[in-house]
């Protein structure tokens, strides 16, 4: 399987787990204003991924992947925040972390590799 479809698998399903986490999160938890911020950057990268697949050139191919990177990173973020602010038992926010941190060096190892054959 190509970097590009595994990202493209990760990245969707990293959005699916982001809904429901977020669904807890408003239905058990009671919190809206960082799981909004969740749920925002946390499928954005996904959708990113994919627009980067019918990118018109290899710079823009890059582009479109470095903000999913920085949509990976902003979601980095918010699962630390929810984390360390008790909304998240320490080993369920870290499951999600661990996802986020893989999608990280994914996209990450991708930009170089594709930055190298210029």
């Amino acid at each position: 399987m190509a970097e590009g479809s595994v990202a493209r698998e990760k990245s969707r399903a990293f959005a699916l787990r982001v809904v429901k986490v977020c669904q807890y999160l408003q239905e058990q938890k009671r919190e809206y204003v960082l799981s909004k911020q969740l749920l925002r950057s946390g499928t954005a990268i996904g959708a990113l991924v994919r627009e980067a697949e019918q990118a018109e050139s290899r710079a823009d191919f890059i582009h479109k992947l470095s903000i999913a990177l920085k949509e990976a990173s902003e979601t980095e973020y918010w699962l630390d925040l929810l984390t360390e602010s008790g909304y998240f038992e320490r080993h369920a926010g870290g499951s999600v972390l661990k996802d986020v941190d893989e999608l990280l060096k994914l996209l990450t190892s991708i930009i170089k590799t594709t930055k190298s054959r210029r």
